[in-house]
């Protein structure tokens, strides 16, 4: 028996010859496409050194550092290409000379739109289990894509991004250096960024030499008692969630409380914080734990800017914070005399570090 093309035998034949045509070369072709479009690094491995004070700083296995995406993503932080109008940069709101954070209450995005939470320093954030103030992305590299989008911040799709770097003579080559091909896509854009972002250390502050390098008059005596009530649970009570290692200092649990920040007197939040995104009630008003190094050089603080001074925070603290339902249990009066106080605020004076070298603009891009 022959079988012609409208015959049930020949049309299975063909069905299953397409199949397994496909599926032979599937696997070369999804080889060949992951080969093109890799984001993982290639290039000069680069080892990046701890500060005093600082642990070993994680690194993903999968975006190891290299000189190449460190050197691409510095300059892709400082580009203005990223954003919708071309007039802001990840450096706007990140600003080196800040310490890596604004000066504003609140960010300004593109076309003067304004958000509603302060930008927190970007210094030592290679530590941080989570990231935004809600902790929305896990990783530096799932962070640095969402600036780019938001609306009330550079304002500009993806793929508008990717295509303006693709169009710009100057890229390619840096990316074809960074991983291998000229081939531009997000997440190489995310890689090179989230790289250049662990560089941003700051350790070897006054408090560090004092507590880490054996030097005893590292810190004054004023400041030395603000450690003291900074460490006692019954006074300062800091430490609960401003954490200090017998080994190092990160000044942050990397965890979230509701300190009662931003609640109204009908005591609801105009910001719900790390609720919107877990949806478990007790997360209601909780923010992430800000890391208290360099806070002197940091103002306004708070998660919504709304406190201009050290001595504000102290107070605000001292007092308990606000209460509402869901306030964080390591919220409670403490009685703090003024002179604990003004040592407090000393001592928090102490952890300012230093910055990391050749983390501003690069030279080219320089004003």
């Amino acid at each position: 028996m022959t079988c012609n093309e409208s015959h049930p035998c020949f049309l299975r034949f063909v069905q299953r010859y397409l199949f397994l045509s496909l599926f032979l070369a599937l696997p070369l072709s999804l080889a060949g496409c992951k080969s093109a479009v890799s984001a993982k690094p290639i290039g000069t491995p680069i080892h990046i050194q701890s500060p005093l004070g600082l642990p070993p700083v994680p690194i993903p296995a999968d975006n190891p550092p290299t000189a190449e995406t460190i050197a691409l993503g510095r300059r892709l932080f400082y580009d203005p290409q990223l954003s919708k109008d071309n007039t802001l940069s990840c450096a706007s709101c990140h600003k080196p000379q800040f310490y890596f954070t604004d000066g504003l209450r609140v960010s300004k995005g593109v076309g003067g739109a304004t958000g509603v939470r302060n930008a927190p320093t970007l210094l030592n954030v290679a530590y941080q289990p989570f990231q935004f103030w809600d902790g929305r992305a896990l990783t530096l590299e799932t962070q640095a894509a969402s600036p780019m989008s938001d609306p009330v911040e550079m304002n500009q799709p993806h793929k508008i991004s990717v295509s303006k770097l693709t169009h710009d003579p100057t890229y390619p080559p840096l990316f074809r250096e960074a991983f291998g091909t000229s081939n531009i896509t997000l997440e190489r854009i995310e890689n090179a960024l989230a790289s250049f972002e662990r560089t941003l250390l700051s350790g070897n502050s006054a408090f560090d030499h004092y507590q880490f390098g054996g030097d005893s008059h590292a810190l004054t005596p004023e400041q030395v008692r603000g450690l003291a009530v900074f460490l006692d649970p019954n006074r300062g009570n800091c430490a609960s969630c401003h954490t200090i290692s017998a080994q190092y200092a990160l000044f942050t649990d990397g965890k979230f409380h509701n300190t009662g920040e931003g609640v109204t007197d009908e005591g609801t939040f105009k910001d719900v914080g790390r609720f919107q995104q877990t949806h478990v009630e007790t997360d209601r008003g909780a923010f992430k734990t800000p890391t208290l190094r360099n806070v002197a050089k940091t103002a306004p603080y708070m998660h919504d800017g709304s406190l201009q001074t050290l001595r504000q925070v102290v107070d605000f603290y001292a007092g308990g914070g606000n209460s509402n339902p869901d306030l964080d249990k390591e919220m409670k009066s403490i009685h703090l005399s003024g002179q604990d106080r003004a040592d407090l605020v000393e001592f928090l004076q102490s952890l300012t570090g230093d910055l990391p070298p050749n983390v501003g603009p690069p030279a080219k891009d320089k004003e």
